[in-house]
């Protein structure tokens, strides 16, 4: 697997907070090409990949993030 395997577009949520601009929410989309046999392993990382995240566990509670896996 090679850095072409696996691209993760982002995008967020910004809402006005008072005067401030505040991040809220975190939409990941990972763009993977695995062969169609692995794709039941990714699954299974992707369920529990958010708990050893350190960006996700870092803003757990203060920004909402959700994830996705789009195969290409």
């Amino acid at each position: 697997m090679g850095p072409e395997d696996l691209v993760g577009e982002v995008s967020g949520e910004i809402e006005k907070d008072g005067s401030v601009l505040v991040l809220r929410r975190v939409h990941v989309t990972y763009k993977l090409r695995v062969p169609d046999d692995a794709r039941e392993t990714a699954e299974r990382v992707h369920e529990m990949h958010a708990d050893r995240c350190p960006v996700a566990r870092s803003i757990k509670g203060a920004i909402a993030v959700s994830t996705e896996i789009e195969y290409v």
